[in-house]
């Protein structure tokens, strides 16, 4: 059976949840969002020693000096989403892409929806930086946390995106439109 550690934590956007095996970090949610670990063959141990670098670093993310997380990750999903995923993993802090560009980066330019799925299924927010992806139309789309804490995190990157009234009108059928 495998042990997987876990520990909640304040954030400027929100309470986290995380959860890690002895690989790596598993799991980074907005604790209103939290997905049941599903694996019967694993057992929960809450530990905040297990995640002191990992804190350290959002902290310094959060306060504007970490650009690049450095602690080990242990994604699980499936290929695709673990492709799409990678993708994420790739875009600079400060950027963004849109789906479609994810699309094109892993070598499926008319995947934007599929893209845009697995997305919403990323287990690690933040760290693997979903909320850099936006509509090919600059505008916010789509986020687990929220579309105020997407823009938020985008904010604190600095990063550049359409900023309009309209911004939380969109729609699953415009992902990638």
């Amino acid at each position: 059976m495998e042990t997987l550690f876990y520990t909640r934590t304040s954030s400027p956007v929100g309470p986290l949840f995380l959860a890690a095996s002895k690989k790596g970090l598993v799991r980074l949610e907005f604790e209103s969002r939290v997905m049941p670990i599903s694996d019967k063959n694993s057992t929960l141990v809450e530990s905040e020693h297990e995640f002191v670098s990992c804190l350290r670093e959002l902290d310094e993310y959060f306060s504007g000096r970490r650009k690049v997380f450095s602690f080990p990750l242990d994604l699980r999903g499936t290929p695709f989403q673990l492709l799409c995923w990678r993708a994420l993993l790739d875009i600079p802090y400060g950027e963004v892409r849109t789906y479609r560009d994810n699309a094109i980066a892993i070598g499926h330019p008319k995947a934007f929806r599929a893209v845009g799925m697995a997305n919403n299924r990323n287990p690690i927010a933040i760290v693997v930086p979903c909320h850099r992806v936006i509509a090919s139309d600059g505008s916010l789309c789509g986020y687990g946390g929220g579309l105020e804490t997407k823009r938020r995190l985008l904010d604190l990157e600095h990063a550049s995106y359409k900023s309009s009234p309209d911004l939380f009108t969109c729609i699953p059928e415009s992902i990638g439109a």
